[in-house]
C-alpha cells in the first residue's frame, strides 16, 4: 500500500507476510531443533519474495523463531499481526489445537473485519499452507470460509504437505516449485490488495479462534430486539435502522454494516456455530430461549437447550408496548446462560439527552434480571451501554465465553440411556513460567 507525501510515492515497507505455525516440542536432549523445517520454509519464502520484488532494507516476513521470553515477545507478535500484509498459517493437526495459533488467527481475521467495517471490502489476506495432511472437512468453524488451494500444487502436496515435500529429497523440485508459487501469491495479494494496518492488540488477552481440544461443537443463538425505520418513534433519528431488526446499525458513524452481521461474523471467528433471529419473529428458537428449550426434545438439533443465547437490544425497542411485554417475559424466565448486550453509541446525540436517559431507565425496568446479572461480571459495560464499535467488538468475545462457561456449569445434562461409568478426572497440561532459558515458551509439549 503505497502512500503519497508532497507529490512523491512512499513505498509500503511493512513485512510481506506473517508465518503462523504450531511449535513442535523437542523429543529429548540432543534431538536438535524440532522446528528446523519450518524455519527452512520461512527462509526459502523470503529468498523468493526478494527475487520477485524490489525490497531494500525492509524485513520480508515475520516468524517468532528468534523471540525470547522477557524480551517483549507478546508486543512483537501484536505489532506484526497488526502490520504484516499477508497471514500464512501452516495447517497441521497441532496447529488447530494450539491456543497461540488460535490467538494469532483471531487477531488477523479481526483486522480483516475492521477493514470490511470501514468499507474497504473483502481482502483475501490469508494464504493457508498445508504443512502436513489434514482433513479439510473437519476444520474449525472459524476457518472454513478460507479457501485452501487444492489443485495448483499437485497431488503430492495434498498427500504429504510442505513437510513431506521438504523432507523427501526426491520431491525437492516439487518443493521448490510450490514455495515459488506461494511467494508469488503472497506478493500478488500484498501489492494488489493491501490490507490496512490496525492498532496492535495485547496478544496475551486475545481470545483463541479455535475451541479447546476435545470440546464438541459450540453453538449460540443471537436474538436482535430493535425497531425498524418504519416503527421507530418519529422524534428518533432513522439512520441506525433498516427494514427489519437484522439491519440495525447503531454504530453507523463507524461502520457501514449492520451490527447483527458483524456480531455473527465475530462470534463465528471464535469457532462457534451461530444462528441469528429477529426478536419480533415468533419462531420456535426465539420463543424457547427463555426456558432453555424445556419443551423441545432434549438433544435434538433444534433444541436451544443445547447452547447459550445472547440478546442484542436497542433501548428504543422498549417503547413498543407489545415488544416491551415480550421482553419482560423473556427476562423473567431467562436462564443463567442467557445475556444481553446494549449498544449505546456515544456519538449518537439522542442517546445523550433526556430522552436517552428515559428510554434507558425503561430498559432497566424491562430487563432487570438479565441486566443485573450482567453487572455482576467483569464486563458490565455490555449492559451499561457499549459506547463505540471497538468497545463492542472487544467485549463481545468475553460475553460469549462467559455464557459458554455458565451453560457448561449450570445447564442440565441429558446423558444417553444405559449404564453409567465414572470418568476419571484428568489434569490438563501445565506450562512452566516463561524463562529466558529452557524450552520454547510456545512449545506445545
Amino acid at each position: 500500500m503505497n502512500t503519497y507525501a508532497r507529490g512523491r510515492v512512499v513505498p509500503d515497507k511493512r513485512p510481506y507476510f506473517f508465518l503462523s505455525y504450531a511449535h513442535t516440542p523437542s523429543s529429548g536432549p540432543g534431538s536438535g531443533d524440532p522446528n528446523h523445517w519450518v524455519h527452512t520454509l520461512f527462509k526459502d519464502l523470503c529468498k523468493d519474495i526478494l527475487e520477485l520484488t524490489a525490497i531494500d532494507g525492509t524485513p520480508v516476513g515475520f516468524i517468532d523463531r528468534e523471540m525470547r521470553s522477557g524480551a517483549g515477545w507478546p508486543e512483537q507478535l501484536s505489532l506484526n499481526l497488526a502490520h504484516c500484509r499477508v497471514f500464512v498459517p501452516l495447517y497441521s493437526p497441532r496447529y488447530f489445537s494450539s491456543p497461540y495459533c488460535g490467538r494469532e488467527w483471531f487477531a488477523f481475521t479481526d483486522r480483516m473485519r475492521q477493514a470490511r467495517d470501514t468499507g474497504v471490502g473483502d481482502i483475501p489476506a490469508i494464504v493457508p499452507v498445508l504443512w502436513t495432511r489434514v482433513d479439510l472437512n473437519r476444520l474449525p468453524e472459524s476457518v472454513r470460509n478460507i479457501q485452501v488451494e487444492q489443485t495448483a500444487f499437485g497431488e503430492r502436496y495434498l498427500s504429504h504437505g510442505i513437510y513431506g515435500l521438504i523432507k523427501l529429497k526426491r520431491l525437492r523440485d516439487e518443493y521448490d516449485e510450490t514455495v515459488l508459487m506461494l511467494a508469488q501469491r503472497i506478493v500478488q495479494i500484498a501489492e494488489e490488495t493491501p490490507l490496512p494496518s490496525s492498532d496492535p492488540r495485547p496478544f496475551e488477552s486475545l481470545p483463541s479462534a479455535f475451541r479447546p481440544s476435545g470440546d464438541g461443537p459450540r453453538r449460540i443463538h443471537v436474538s436482535v430486539a430493535a425497531p425498524t425505520r418504519h416503527t421507530v418513534p418519529e422524534h428518533r433519528g432513522r439512520d441506525p435502522y433498516g427494514d427489519n431488526a437484522l439491519k440495525w446499525n447503531p454504530y453507523h458513524n463507524e461502520s457501514r454494516r449492520p451490527l447483527p452481521v458483524l456480531a455473527e461474523e465475530l462470534i463465528r471467528s471464535l469457532d462457534y456455530q451461530i444462528t441469528v433471529s429477529d426478536f419480533d419473529d415468533s419462531d420456535p428458537v426465539t420463543a424457547d430461549l427463555t426456558t432453555g428449550g424445556a419443551d423441545a426434545e432434549p438433544g435434538t438439533e433444534s433444541s436451544p437447550s443445547g447452547h447459550p443465547a445472547l440478546l442484542l437490544v436497542d433501548c428504543w425497542s422498549v417503547l413498543d408496548e407489545e415488544r416491551r411485554r415480550r421482553l419482560k417475559a423473556f427476562d423473567s424466565a431467562a436462564q443463567p446462560w442467557v445475556a444481553a448486550v446494549v449498544p449505546w453509541n456515544r456519538a449518537d446525540s439522542p442517546c445523550q439527552g433526556d430522552e436517552g436517559r428515559q428510554v434507558k431507565a425503561e430498559l432497566e425496568r424491562t430487563l432487570p434480571s438479565i441486566l443485573d446479572r450482567g453487572r455482576r461480571t467483569d464486563f458490565r459495560i455490555a449492559v451499561n451501554g457499549v459506547p463505540t464499535l471497538k468497545a463492542f467488538t472487544d467485549v463481545l468475545p468475553s460475553v460469549v465465553a462467559h455464557l459458554t462457561r455458565q451453560y457448561l456449569k449450570k445447564a442440565e445434562a441429558h446423558p444417553p440411556e444405559g449404564p453409567h461409568f465414572e470418568q476419571p478426572r484428568l489434569k490438563g497440561p501445565t506450562y512452566p513460567p516463561y524463562t529466558t532459558a529452557g524450552p520454547d515458551p510456545r512449545g506445545e509439549a
